[in-house]
């Protein structure tokens, strides 16, 4: 798989993109990441990219023709089309099952804007879709393309160890991860579980099963409401929350 992203700064989604379990994954070739710099396609001599908005709004608005020259580059060198994704406070809310979505396209351009935003046209023009990563704003999309980029890479093949180690993980299967514990097995007075040390892979997965359903009741019970859960795992979320009533 390949993604692209589409910024002004480059350097800063590298010095992320080079370290760690994506860095490695790059180098081993399992995943392609690269940056794109739109500066690079401005036609303008001072290399400016943006320019005040119409209407006399604040701030500064990123012009069309820079993004869309970087984008159409791109294809050129791809001799494809990527899925181009605008990161946007605009768009839908990413999610696990988006992301797993995502990580089965052989391409992707993640696009990140700056300033106010960037000129609409260009949006219409040649963006696919637009994701949010929270109801909040930021001063630009790198973050935000760095987060996806992340979250879908660690599910492509060969970024991790095996499917076990995202397929586990909250959100998942809309359930909160079971609690996780390492040496030594008593630290200031609380020790580990002890079926966990017990060896019964069976009665340990059961465990954890349990507690995933009980953190997501306590924590995101919204999220129970798309989980896949047997008729008795529904009776334990009833049994569960009789008890926090009672409490």
């Amino acid at each position: 798989m390949r993604i692209d992203i589409l910024t002004l700064f480059p350097e800063m989604c590298y010095a992320y993109l080079n370290e760690s379990i994506i860095g490695r994954a790059r180098k081993k070739g399992a995943i392609t990441i690269e940056c794109e710099n739109i500066r690079d396609y401005t036609l303008d001599k001072h290399n400016r990219v943006d320019d005040a908005p119409y209407a006399g709004t604040t701030g500064m608005v990123m012009q069309a023709q820079p993004i869309y020259d970087c984008y159409m580059s791109l294809c050129e060198a791809l001799e494809k089309k990527p899925h181009l994704i605008y990161m946007s406070p605009q768009g839908k809310t990413l999610t696990q099952q988006r992301a797993l979505e995502l990580s089965k396209l052989d391409n992707i351009a993640l696009l990140c804007g700056h300033y106010e935003g960037v000129d609409e046209r260009v949006i219409e023009e040649i963006v696919d879709e637009e994701i949010s990563c929270g109801d909040y704003v930021l001063t630009g999309g790198e973050l935000p393309a760095l987060l996806l980029a992340d979250c879908i890479a660690r599910m492509v093949p060969g970024v991790l160890p095996n499917e076990e180690a995202y397929t586990n993980e909250s959100h998942f299967a809309s359930l909160l991860e079971a609690p996780q514990y390492t040496r030594p097995y008593e630290w200031r007075g609380k020790t580990v579980p002890d079926i966990l040390l017990s060896g019964h892979h069976k009665a340990v997965a059961a465990w954890k099963r349990q507690q995933a359903i009980r953190r997501t009741l306590l924590r995101r019970p919204d999220l129970l409401e798309r989980a896949d859960l047997s008729e008795k795992e529904r009776a334990y979320v009833q049994q569960l929350k009789g008890e926090f009533e009672s409490n």
